[in-house]
């Protein structure tokens, strides 16, 4: 059996002349047929000429252009008119002189430029042509030629909405393409933002702790350990955010998920910042993306909480049903309790997006998301995200 499917798409390959082809051939084959001389268009009442020699090339110079109708519409409007022209003028009214038709609707919808011109020139030259007409004994009154002349206005009109549709559907195509274009760029620097500052935040904070343990060579030597450490966390982490990124990746990358939980909290204590964890509940299979979108809300308040309260208490709680994650992140006021008197660790300051980012992140997945001042004067951010679940 023949695949139409596969015809239509090899059909669609050829080039625009090839497929216009078919349209130019059917009229002038038409045309050519006795029974059915005499049967077309007819403007000017002229009385009906048997076929000769110019008969046949009114037929072709009225079909054969329509062949370039979409590349080049001026050209063929021009041509065909020339043939209707002869065709009118001689009597021969053959089927072609539908081509002037199709000319004109084409010209409506793929003229790109000079098309006020266009149409100008096309109503002189049918001025001239009814005037022509009425010379050689044409016998048509005024308002004849009036009516066929708006049933020109009214195809070429049509044309022109054609094109501008055309026109406003590949404006949205390219909207929709930018569209998207952006909420990939948001999304590669959410990711960014997610995972590179979390690592740099704490290397930061514990470079700056180290500058007051150089009395201390043991702890300064922890310290320096847990700096490395976590710059080699960071490294791992953002090949592996390049590889979720990259759309040819085999798959090998892992996406961080819940039970990361526990090394983020650990590398949180590590940069001088007391941290509880209480879990409840058991992780639903299928949390997937709900499971991805609670290690950042995690990640992205602790990092918080070591630039703005650094040494202040911390509590993070998750708790798992069916149906949702519920995640809380407590920090208590400001303070630096692990850091030397006088010598607060500094920490770089924020922008403002990661917050903004989670809230989008959570409100996508249709949860909610608040983050505010807690009574104490601390912080609190709470979040619930649906796993998607059915309980």
């Amino acid at each position: 059996m023949i695949d139409l499917r596969r015809v239509l798409d090899r059909w669609r390959q050829l080039d625009v002349t090839v497929r216009d082809l078919p349209l130019a051939l059917l009229p002038a084959v038409a045309s050519l047929v006795p029974a059915l001389h005499g049967v077309g268009t007819e403007v000017g009442a002229l009385p009906t000429r048997p076929f000769d020699a110019l008969a046949v090339v009114a037929i072709v110079v009225q079909c054969f252009p329509l062949a370039v109708r979409r590349r080049w519409p001026a050209a063929c409007l021009v041509l065909v008119f020339l043939g209707f022209a002869l065709d009118q003028l001689r009597g021969y009214h053959t089927l072609a002189g539908a081509g002037l038709a199709i000319a004109l609707l084409s010209a409506g919808a793929h003229l790109e430029r000079r098309r006020r011109t266009v149409m100008i020139l096309l109503s002189g030259a049918y001025v001239v042509l009814a005037l022509a007409i009425d010379l050689v004994g044409g016998t048509e009154r005024a308002d004849g030629y009036l009516a066929f002349y708006l049933a020109l206005v009214l195809v070429w009109a049509v044309g022109s909405w054609l094109r501008s549709t055309r026109v406003a559907e590949t404006e949205r195509r390219l909207r929709v393409a930018e569209e998207a274009r952006t909420a990939e760029r948001m999304r590669i620097a959410r990711e960014l933002h997610d995972v590179v500052t979390h690592h740099v935040t704490a290397m930061v904070v514990q470079t700056e702790a180290a500058r007051y343990l150089t009395d201390a060579p043991d702890r300064l030597d922890e310290t320096l350990n847990a700096v490395t450490d976590t710059g080699r966390r960071a490294i791992g982490d953002l090949r592996n955010l390049l590889d979720l990124l990259d759309p040819g990746h085999d798959g090998a990358a892992q996406a961080p998920f819940l039970r990361d939980l526990h090394t983020l909290v650990e590398q949180t204590r590590q940069a001088g910042q007391p941290v509880e964890l209480t879990e409840e509940g058991t992780q639903s299979k299928s949390a997937g993306s709900a499971e991805l979108v609670a290690h950042r809300v995690v990640q992205e308040s602790l990092t918080n909480a070591l630039k703005h309260a650094h040494g202040s208490p911390t509590t993070v709680g998750v708790r798992y049903d069916e149906r949702e994650i519920t995640v809380q992140i407590s920090t208590a006021g400001t303070g630096s309790e692990q850091a030397p008197v006088g010598a607060r660790p500094r920490s770089p300051g924020g922008s403002g997006r990661g917050l903004a980012g989670l809230r989008g992140r959570v409100e996508a997945l249709g949860g909610e998301f608040s983050a505010d001042r807690g009574a104490d004067g601390g912080f609190v951010v709470l979040a619930r995200i649906p796993t998607g679940s059915r309980s």
